[in-house]
């Protein structure tokens, strides 16, 4: 099946950091998919990937960044799609400075942004099933279940 989702990353290093990204979508058999781009080492290919993303049929953009954290607003620069930034802390200051830097995105081109981290990965992906979940029943009705065993608990 297509990807619905892509997640894309600046460097290999940040995989294990988005871990709980794929482990979720993968969990509701969201089809997505991993690209490794960086925002400041290869601008070119964060444009063509936006720009081709919405035609390829991906829905949902998810883009993990470190220090000044530029590629999730690079990338809903490019798309229509809705983008969620997941700050990481792989910086000095922890992703304090990617926090900062993707939820501090100028008004008109909107970059929804997560919790820091691994927390903020699972996160991103969750918003991601919600956004989908409009206008899928078998992914509404998955995380409504997932809900209410999460108000059991």
């Amino acid at each position: 099946m297509d990807p619905v989702v892509g997640i894309l990353i600046g460097s290999e290093s940040d995989r294990e950091l988005i871990a709980p990204a794929l482990q979720v979508l993968t969990e509701y058999q969201v089809p997505h998919e991993l690209t490794v781009v960086s925002a400041h080492r290869n601008a070119e290919a964060v444009r063509s990937y936006a720009l081709a993303a919405e035609e390829r049929g991906i829905k949902v953009l998810i883009a993990a960044a470190g220090y000044a954290a530029h590629l999730p607003g690079v990338l809903a620069s490019w798309s229509m799609l809705p983008v969620i930034g997941i700050p990481l802390p792989t910086s000095d200051l922890r992703g304090v400075d990617s926090l900062l830097s993707i939820a501090q995105m100028p008004g008109g081109i909107p970059v929804t942004c997560v919790g820091i981290g691994k927390s903020g990965a699972k996160n991103a992906a969750l918003a991601a099933i919600q956004i989908l979940a409009l206008q899928d029943d078998r992914l509404r009705l998955a995380y409504r279940t997932y809900r209410r065993k999460l108000a059991a608990q």
